[in-house]
């Protein structure tokens, strides 16, 4: 908004009243001086078209052939979906063969699951942002079922590709899915046990690591599922979301 005509007939109603000598409220050529001299209101900052942003990655994701066995094997990459703006990122390690079909990353069995997880902490899967570290299925021997992780080569050839959605969208938080996601982000290996419901750092944006969804499916009891729980109420009190009585007593 701008001020300069209003503050321009204050100065001259003030610039009066001192010339005239009256016993009304008086300005000092000092004051008149400051105020003449003060900076316009800084204008706010244009807001940042995020997708815009990010869509001339996906476009280079697309077309990529830098893992020729990946780019053969391929239906299509899989570059993310969900809110640009997102203030919490979901990142998994790859595609499957339901992700590769149909071009949208965690739409298979793991993916339902995820979306529920996503819903129980009152987000939708339009609210949040969700990428694999890897944008192309691996590829799997002629009549094998099932997927197979990333190798170290496809994964640093390909995360570059993260690393610029990371910083485009510019989540509050992270939450990485399973080990490979954490290899991906941190660097490292080490047991999901011991690694997941603590909170780490990638590139300063606080990071929570959990289970995988598959994790679950293979691992049915209610423990383990309270665990990964508990560790989206950790993301959610960081989000400084509200969390209902019955979200604290999920899986108890």
């Amino acid at each position: 908004m701008e001020f300069s005509p209003a503050l321009d007939l204050v100065l001259g109603a003030l610039e009066r009243m001192r010339d005239s000598g009256g016993r009304l409220p008086r300005a000092s050529r000092d004051c008149l001086a400051q105020l003449r001299n003060r900076s316009p209101a800084t204008p706010a900052r244009p807001a940042i078209d995020k997708a815009a942003l990010l869509g001339p990655i996906q476009a280079r994701v697309a077309v990529c052939t830098k893992c020729p066995h990946l780019a053969r094997s391929r239906t299509q990459t899989v570059f993310g979906v969900g809110n640009p703006d997102a203030e919490l990122m979901f990142i998994g390690e790859a595609p499957g063969a339901d992700e590769d079909a149909q071009g949208e990353p965690f739409v298979g069995r793991a993916g339902q699951l995820l979306t529920k997880i996503i819903t129980a902490m009152g987000f939708s899967r339009a609210d949040v942002y969700i990428a694999n570290v890897l944008k192309c299925r691996p590829d799997m021997p002629r009549g094998s079922f099932g997927n197979r992780p990333p190798t170290p080569e496809e994964m640093q050839t390909c995360l570059p590709y993260l690393a610029e959605q990371i910083e485009i969208i510019g989540p509050k938080v992270l939450v990485a899915l399973g080990a490979t996601a954490v290899e991906g982000l941190l660097g490292t290996r080490g047991p999901m046990h011991a690694m997941r419901g603590r909170w780490h750092s990638h590139q300063e944006t606080p990071l929570m690591i959990t289970y995988h969804p598959s994790y679950l499916l293979r691992n049915q009891a209610p423990a383990e599922k309270r665990k990964v729980w508990e560790d989206m109420l950790q993301v959610l009190e960081r989000l400084d979301r509200p969390i209902s009585e019955k979200q604290r007593r999920f899986f108890t």
